[in-house]
């Protein structure tokens, strides 16, 4: 009997047209047999040819791909062929078992059904879901494995015969397409007030593009969540906006109609914005030209992107200019997903509504990127990119489920030598967001059929995903490890590139439970992914009324006058602070309510008010430290080639030398309060002399533990000119900082889980 052979095909090869792909390559190879589906991924069995031609359709299967397709794992043996098609190539139906293939994310409206969507001789003409196995949504309304159709929320919506011939047609670009509808059996949509339908289809389109002229904000809904738009070039229009979402200075990100509204970009902005994931890029202001100077107040950046599915090209299309498009929800809640909700929740935002009927079940912020000096940086990471895998440098011998932070929340599965971290979840103070994390918890164990064995945690017992982590523990009857939060900031980096062994860890954020139950937010460490030592770093400062010190910068900047300046009560007179500070001074004496904390976060908020950018009251986190930047950015020292021999004045004045393994603070304040310059060149000296000290203390850390590599992690970082700074003080070392994933809490959870895994397999 004719032997057989097997393939077994693993990464992103469901929903990305790669059983017709398969199906078209063993036509050409005249090869008969079978592809399928199933929860591996995909299966392929074949009459066994002779050597050449397996060796050409091998060479072709993984170099002609399907744009969104990738192959992790591709495996083949001898099967017999008693059971395989002799006279043809077939595609069977799906099977549903152990699940260990990747969901591929959302991706973009591809080229080609973008010119059929404004092609007026095409069945699909303006309408608004179009999409084809290369493009449209996927995670987003997923909800089980495999991923066909009636998984999904398209289940609703039978085929029309047309659909349904294009659907079983291998030949077709939208065969098994899950997605796959037009405007007689697919979604539709609706333009309405807060009483009733005003118009549908195109009419609801070209009717809601002229409210927005008019400076009218309309709730739209996209692929995982609603919108609130409008005119990003109308002034009032904005402002309004502000205003009745209570959000006064926190940027607005914009949707342009297309790249020709931007100017002097690079290439690697071009090919972010054009990406499938159709990211949020930020951009320099002045590439950005004709929108409103509310859109991002005080910033040199604003977030920029393009449509990324056909809904918002029909619309940008017809109203042919920029739209703010920022996250619908009321102030501290995470956006809305249901038209009931919408209709409701954002009553006192939104003018009107345009809905349609194609439910999401899985939400999905746009992800924020930077096309920064050092590559690619994530700063927000969901749509487009989740749930894309992680391979693991060491195999994880029980599947562990990481909770991540309070703050940005993200959770991570991981098993085998993959890991997946989910999309951003937000802050769960909120209780709708802690809503949001138990169910997305339920839904991708669900979804992935993970059961896991351990649970990682942050050691911050007051956090609500570590309660929630022991208590799950507790449920499934399994052990918990509780993770140091800097040690998960550095491991996430180096989980990222496959690094191994021992690192100098340079963590910068806010805050986070450090040793000893010791704050900490801007430590030098010697990380590996089971152990983690405190080598130094920033000294501890008094967190004047703990969470409130986080909202209103003056309350650190009197922290560390008090702790590092002889004649502090001096300087906060003549800073002619309106409050009761000499109050809160004795407060800090008596250390009443005031932790230590050695945080990087906390002493940019006390530098940025002390050159008065900074309000008294913040209105978005990070608002002090992203002004502080901004204001450093126009300095002219940004566009000197700075010799250390050669420093400018201000400079070398200006410093943070070390004292025993922690950075002089003193020397630092002293210096600063009394040196003579414009707000930007302050700016700028207090970034470079961090930097600096920062770079200085590594250096001695890596002399004395023999260790080469540096990895940069926590929130701070995302301060491009500290880390561009410091990296170039660091040039004859090996610097790591992260990519894939945010530097902030939001990459957090695959730290957690690497250091799980390496602690339970000691």
């Amino acid at each position: 009997m004719q032997n057989g052979i097997e393939l077994r095909i693993k990464g992103k090869v469901q929903g990305v047209g790669f059983r017709p792909f398969v199906w078209l390559l063993a036509n050409r190879f005249n090869l008969f047999g079978d592809v399928n589906n199933d929860g591996q991924g995909v299966l392929v069995r074949f009459y066994a040819p002779e050597e050449k031609k397996l060796t050409q359709f091998l060479q072709a299967l993984q170099q002609e791909l399907p744009p969104l397709a990738k192959i992790t794992a591709l495996s083949q043996r001898q099967i017999s062929a008693s059971d395989i098609p002799h006279d043809e190539f077939l595609i069977r139906e799906s099977e549903n078992n152990a699940m260990d293939t990747q969901i591929v994310p959302d991706a973009a409206t591809c080229p080609d059904c973008l010119r059929e969507l404004f092609d007026r001789n095409n069945r699909r003409y303006h309408y608004p879901f179009i999409n084809c196995t290369h493009c449209g949504p996927r995670f987003t309304i997923i909800k089980a494995i495999p991923y066909d159709r009636p998984n999904t929320s398209m289940a609703a919506f039978p085929f029309c015969p047309q659909c349904k011939n294009e659907y079983q047609n291998p030949a077709d670009r939208r065969f098994h397409a899950q997605p796959n509808a037009c405007a007689d059996c697919g979604p539709h949509i609706w333009l309405s007030d807060q009483t009733q339908v005003l118009s549908q289809y195109d009419e609801a389109i070209e009717q809601a593009a002229q409210l927005l002229k008019d400076g009218k904000i309309i709730a739209i809904k996209g692929i995982g969540g609603f919108h609130l738009a409008v005119d990003a070039g109308n002034e009032h229009a904005v402002h309004t906006l502000r205003q009745r979402k209570h959000r006064p200075s926190k940027p607005l990100a914009i949707m342009v109609p297309n790249l020709e509204y931007l100017t002097a970009l690079s290439e690697a902005e071009i090919r972010l914005l054009s990406s499938p994931a159709a990211p949020i890029v930020l951009l320099a202001k002045d590439k950005v030209p004709h929108v409103a100077e509310a859109i991002a107040p005080r910033l040199n950046e604003i977030g920029v992107m393009l449509p990324s599915n056909p809904l918002q090209h029909l619309l940008l299309h017809a109203v042919n200019r920029p739209l703010v498009m920022t996250s619908a929800n009321p102030s501290g809640e995470p956006p809305v997903l249901k038209n009931e909700d919408a209709q409701s929740k954002l009553a006192g935002l939104a003018d009107n509504f345009l809905f349609h009927n194609r439910d999401i079940l899985q939400r999905a912020d746009d992800s924020l990127v930077r096309a920064a000096f050092d590559g690619t940086e994530t700063i927000r990471r969901a749509r487009g990119y989740v749930p894309d895998e992680t391979a693991l440098a060491q195999a994880i011998e029980k599947p562990i489920l990481a909770l991540g932070a309070d703050l940005k929340n993200t959770f991570c599965l991981a098993r085998s030598q993959r890991a997946v971290v989910s999309q951003h979840i937000g802050d769960t103070n909120n209780e709708l967001v802690k809503q949001q994390l138990i169910d997305n918890l339920a839904l991708f164990r669900q979804i992935y059929q993970f059961a896991p064995q351990a649970i990682a945690v942050d050691c911050h017992a007051g956090y609500f995903t570590h309660q929630r982590g022991l208590a799950l523990a507790d449920e499934l009857q399994v052990p918990y490890v509780e993770v140091l939060h800097h040690h998960a900031h550095i491991v996430s980096v180096m989980a990222e590139h496959n690094l191994q062994g021992q690192v100098i860890g340079l963590a910068l954020d806010g805050i986070g439970m450090g040793e000893n139950q010791q704050l900490w937010g801007g430590e030098c460490l010697l990380v590996d992914d089971k152990t983690c030592h405190h080598l130094g770093g920033l000294p501890a400062v008094a967190l004047p009324g703990g969470d409130r010190a986080a909202v209103e910068p003056w309350r650190n900047f009197l922290a560390h006058l008090q702790q590092f300046v002889p004649d502090w009560q001096n300087w906060m007179t003549r800073r002619g602070i309106d409050t009761n500070w000499p109050l809160l001074a004795k407060a800090i004496e008596r250390k009443l309510n005031c932790p230590p904390i050695s945080s990087a976060g906390r002493l940019f908020d006390a530098v940025a008010f002390a050159l008065t950018l900074a309000p008294h009251k913040l209105s978005w986190e990070g608002e002090a430290a992203c002004i502080l930047e901004a204001q450093a950015a126009r300095s002219s020292f940004t566009r000197q080639q700075l010799d250390s021999t050669n420093l400018p004045e201000l400079l070398r004045n200006i410093r943070m030398p070390l004292k025993g393994n922690q950075l002089d603070l003193a020397v630092f304040w002293q210096a600063f309060l009394t040196a003579e310059g414009t707000p930007e060149a302050l700016a700028f000296a207090f970034h470079y002399a961090l930097a600096q000290g920062l770079a200085e203390l590594a250096h001695n850390m890596a002399q004395q533990y023999q260790c080469e590599r540096i990895v940069l992690s926590g929130g701070v970082w995302h301060n491009q000119l500290l880390r561009r700074l410091c990296k170039q003080a660091l040039a004859d070392l090996q610097v790591f900082s992260a990519h894939a994933y945010p530097m902030g809490d939001g990459g957090l959870s695959l730290g957690q889980a690497v250091i799980a895994a390496a602690k339970l397999q000691a």
